[in-house]
């Protein structure tokens, strides 16, 4: 019997987003409005004069034995669409027979018309600016010198699937170059699906599965903020603990493993690899006044002994897999000042010090909310990124194989506008050569 009402409700359903046509079998008992029924010729000549549409498919097929709920659903929609005269008259006379039905379709229409919209759609347009400058303290001037404007629109979907499973999907079009056009761009312009994956929620366990975001909370994304492929558990709402493991893939060109100019492979002529990775992560409640958290990130793949910093300058890493350990803690003063700070190393390869670690100590003041015109926000911090350590790092105007302090404010003028100014000025982890940056964005949310 179960199973039969599941049915009949899947198929109530469809006549109100106007599905396709569906048959009814004659055996479901709940098909209590046979088909000699005045209401079949009352909607018959409603359909006619184009009151209702019938199944949602333009037809009308008044041979066959439906539910009472499917005929007030028909009802609904034809007092919803209003009629004159004749048809009004049918109308009233159709709404007193299915009183009962129309008042219990009063919530079962609601929940029915939340599902038709259960897909959402929102996105962003961003425009960046980034002056980037490389120098050996003004000996041979300047080495590394470029200005670069960017332009991306994010489009997101989010689709409830039932009470515990939503799927998620976000599409790029981005520029990646000096400039906006094409024909000047070196890298030219791209349009890609990155993230597409479920999410399932049962208590305090969330499943994302598919291609999703994973941001290290325990550094603030020291190490990593980017897509990979594969499952995560987290286990908690405030506290909580993380378990992550698939396969990873970039073409970040600072980014260890993605060696892109780094060597020549002709199986691999982007320059681009996929690492294995498997992850655990730790943190306490983000809401208290003292946080602290642990991680552990496993990236392995033969062809981090095949990248560029394998030269006579560096040592040559002779692992293949990073084995990143890292600890963070913050102290929340009051509601505007928080103090945070983390720590992560790569135990693997024998490569010096400074490029198996990271570190970042940072100081925020209040903070840019989007949806609050006139917030803003501000921060300094020192960082040392080494390239074995930070892998995708979170920042915006410093990259992974650089230290130094960087310190940035962001502003909403209007409502889902934000505004970033940054400044960065540091050292080439390889070369200590000096490094600025200016960087300036715009994000306008949809």
């Amino acid at each position: 019997m179960s199973m039969k009402k599941s049915l009949v409700s899947a198929l109530t359903t469809a006549l109100v987003v106007g599905a396709a046509s569906t048959t009814f079998a004659a055996a479901n008992p709940f098909e209590d409005v046979p088909a000699d029924h005045w209401a079949y010729d009352a909607i018959a000549q409603l359909a006619a004069d184009g009151v209702v549409e019938g199944y949602g498919d333009g037809t009308y097929r008044g041979n066959q034995e439906i539910t009472r709920y499917e005929m007030a659903q028909m009802i609904a929609r034809a007092m919803a669409k209003g009629a004159n005269g004749a048809d009004k008259a049918l109308i009233d006379k159709l709404a007193a027979e299915f009183a009962d039905e129309l008042n219990n379709l009063g919530i079962r229409v609601s929940a029915l018309e939340k599902k038709v919209d259960n897909v959402k759609w929102y996105g962003l347009f961003r425009y960046t600016y980034a002056r980037e400058r490389e120098n050996n303290d003004g000996a041979n001037g300047n080495l590394n010198h470029q200005n670069t404007n960017n332009f991306r629109l994010r489009l997101q979907m989010a689709a409830e699937i039932n009470k515990n499973w939503t799927g998620h999907a976000r599409v790029e079009y981005a520029t990646n170059g000096k400039n906006m056009d094409s024909a000047a761009n070196s890298n030219g312009n791209d349009i890609y699906l990155n993230r597409a994956y479920v999410e399932g929620k049962y208590g305090n366990f969330t499943i994302d599965l598919g291609r999703f975001p994973y941001f290290t909370d325990v550094d603030g994304g020291m190490v990593f903020d980017d897509e990979f492929s594969g499952g995560m558990l987290t286990i908690g709402k405030g506290a909580n603990v993380k378990l992550m493991v698939g396969r990873y893939h970039d073409n970040y060109s600072r980014n260890p493993l993605s060696y892109r100019d780094w060597v020549t492979d002709p199986d691999n002529p982007d320059g681009y690899t996929t690492a294995s990775y498997q992850g655990i992560e730790l943190n306490s409640d983000p809401n208290k006044k003292f946080t602290f958290g642990a991680a552990y990130h496993r990236f392995a793949t033969r062809d981090l002994k095949a990248n560029r910093l394998n030269t006579a300058v560096v040592k040559a890493y002779n692992a293949d897999a990073m084995n990143i350990w890292e600890i963070g803690l913050g102290y929340r003063f009051d509601k505007n000042a928080k103090l945070s700070g983390a720590f992560a190393r790569n135990s693997s390869g024998d490569s010096d010090t400074k490029y198996r670690q990271a570190w970042n100590v940072q100081f925020d003041y209040k903070g840019a909310d989007r949806a609050k015109q006139g917030s803003w926000g501000a921060f300094v911090a020192y960082r040392h990124l080494g390239h074995y350590a930070a892998v995708f790092p979170t920042y915006n105007s410093m990259f992974t194989g650089s230290k130094g302090v960087n310190f940035g404010i962001t502003y909403v003028p209007l409502k889902n506008i934000k505004t970033y100014l940054e400044y960065y000025v540091g050292r080439n982890l390889v070369n200590d050569r000096r490094q600025d940056t200016v960087f300036g964005r715009v994000e306008l949310y949809f």
